[in-house]
């Protein structure tokens, strides 16, 4: 099963999630530190809702 990691970062002490696939591979990551640990868990939740309707968009 997939699963959300969230850790804190040594180097500037902000807070980051990634997405981890059945296999342990990271397929998303939050792409950005978080002061506050709710602010991460905050961001996992924005993206476990809108993600389900999100549209593909091909670039060109």
């Amino acid at each position: 099963m997939a699963k959300f990691q969230i850790f804190k970062s040594e180097k500037n002490n902000e807070w980051y999630w990634h997405l981890r696939a059945n296999n342990g591979q990271i397929i998303a990551t939050s792409g950005e530190g978080y002061k506050n640990k709710n602010d991460c868990e905050h961001g996992i939740d924005l993206v476990k809702e809108l993600a389900p309707e999100a549209l593909v968009k091909e670039e060109e």
